[in-house]
């Protein structure tokens, strides 16, 4: 038997189906578990309460209605604040090249784009926040398991599979919600710009008017924009100070304070920089156009 893991492509190489191997109801009670990992892939749902799930290098909190799939051969540990208690519904499964009347992962990912999508996942887990579907699967899948009925291992096999396609379904469901929440927070950071340029403003600062991390937000706003949050600022300044140079008699030496820079000097670098033109030779070459 050969044993895969879940993501990464590994699935799109061969013929393989899943099989359930373990599976437990546990309630943990201020737990802190070693790291292990197996060979199996896990689904960690959390019924009730809250937790944290600990990567070797990723710690990942998870509450009621959140499940996290780990992919195999991974270390994680789970930890349970003291005083505190996760209920939990746990599956692991494997991979194998010998099936009972389905179609191959494989196959079936071939006409599916959110299952490719899912073993196409180019992390270690996979979190995510389910409405209910995924629990009344899992229960159901756990459910026949518990019966017994080795007759009934196409059923528990294809219960298995849908749960697979289901998961598929809701991170694809994510990802779109994710994409479109990151377009709006780069929207109201670009508004938020636009109305305090001539302000001392920092990554930081912006982060916070859109309350987001700051880490997290330069990369969502270098992602959407093709360039970090201060070179954006410093454009937009630059073009700012083009406007005033052309359309207002505002002395050159006083513009870099209506734009937000700290001195004149260091406005006419950023401006020669951006326009190749020092400010005052900018503003004379501007009015000799206008006065023919």
């Amino acid at each position: 038997m050969e044993r895969r893991g879940i993501f990464q492509g590994q699935l799109m190489q061969a013929e393989q189906y899943p099989r359930v191997v373990a599976y437990y109801f546990k309630e943990w009670n201020g737990f802190e578990m070693a790291y292990h990992q197996h060979s199996a892939v896990e689904i960690m749902y959390v019924i009730s309460g809250d937790c944290t799930v600990e990567l070797l290098n990723k710690s990942i909190p998870m509450e009621k209605g959140h499940f996290i799939v780990i992919d195999s051969m991974v270390a994680h540990r789970l930890h349970v604040a003291q005083g505190t208690a996760c209920r939990m519904l746990n599956v692991e499964f494997i991979f194998s090249h010998t099936g009972v009347g389905l179609p191959s992962l494989k196959r079936l990912a071939e006409t599916d784009r959110a299952l490719a999508d899912l073993f196409a996942v180019k992390h270690d887990y996979l979190l995510l926040y389910d409405p209910s579907d995924v629990y009344q699967m899992l229960k159901a899948l756990v459910l026949e398991l518990d019966g017994k009925r080795r007759a009934e291992q196409l059923l528990t096999a294809l219960q298995l599979t849908q749960l697979l396609v289901q998961i598929g379904r809701l991170a694809q469901e994510a990802s779109s919600q994710s994409h479109d929440a990151a377009e709006f927070y780069v929207g109201e950071s670009i508004a938020y710009i636009q109305q305090n340029y001539d302000r001392d403003i920092q990554v930081k600062d912006i982060a916070a008017a859109v309350r987001l991390h700051p880490g997290y937000f330069h990369r969502i706003f270098k992602a959407g924009t093709g360039c970090s949050v201060m070179d954006y600022v410093m454009r937009f300044r630059m073009e700012k100070g083009r406007m005033l140079l052309e359309q207002t008699d505002i002395p050159v030496s006083d513009i870099c304070h209506y734009v937000g820079v700290n001195s004149s000097q260091y406005f006419s670098t950023l401006f020669k920089k951006y326009t190749n033109e020092t400010p005052l030779a900018y503003r004379r070459a501007v009015r000799k156009e206008v006065e023919r």
